[in-house]
């Protein structure tokens, strides 16, 4: 048995020297063939999958017929993950809090127009927003101005991260 585990032990030592000498080839991912994809530092790979995106607001949540749902799009291993509202009651998002939205040279989300189909034949045109992800399954900082002017800090995640069939 000592034999074994011995020879297991230097069999993983070999696969991971292996590994190791790999990754310092110098090789240029520039190199890379098309048909290899981006993997992210979460684990996934460059498309596009169905995600939870929860707000710490009754306010401010997603249009209930995506039942809570985003759509995450990973694209050279940067996260983005679109959001439908509600109506157009909230004109800008922020990725910050609102002290910051409100300076100089701050960059704001700016909306796009969706279609939501109810499912019943009734259909609305709200806001929609393509929001920069960092983090999956933490909390980060989401401000909004609505059609008031006002801007509120909210705090946001993006979670279970689910593969969206083509």
């Amino acid at each position: 048995m000592k034999k074994v585990m011995k020879l297991l032990g230097i069999i993983t030592l070999i696969v991971l020297m292996a590994f190791a000498f790999a990754g310092c080839s110098g090789s240029d991912s520039s190199s890379s063939s098309d048909s290899e994809s981006t993997v992210n530092e979460y684990g996934l790979e460059d498309g596009v999958y169905s995600v939870d995106f929860t707000t710490d607001s009754t306010m401010f949540h997603i249009n209930e017929a995506y039942d809570g749902k985003g759509t995450l799009t990973v694209e050279d291993g940067e996260m983005t993950v679109h959001i439908t509202l509600v109506s157009k009651n909230i004109v800008n998002l922020y990725v910050g809090l609102a002290e910051d939205a409100q300076k100089d040279g701050a960059e704001l989300l700016e909306p796009t127009e969706d279609t939501v189909d109810y499912g019943d034949g009734t259909t609305d045109v709200v806001y929609g927003f393509d929001v920069p992800v960092t983090v999956l399954d933490e909390e980060f900082d989401l401000a909004l101005i609505g059609t008031k002017g006002v801007w509120y800090d909210h705090k946001v995640s993006v979670s279970n991260p689910e593969p969206l069939e083509e």
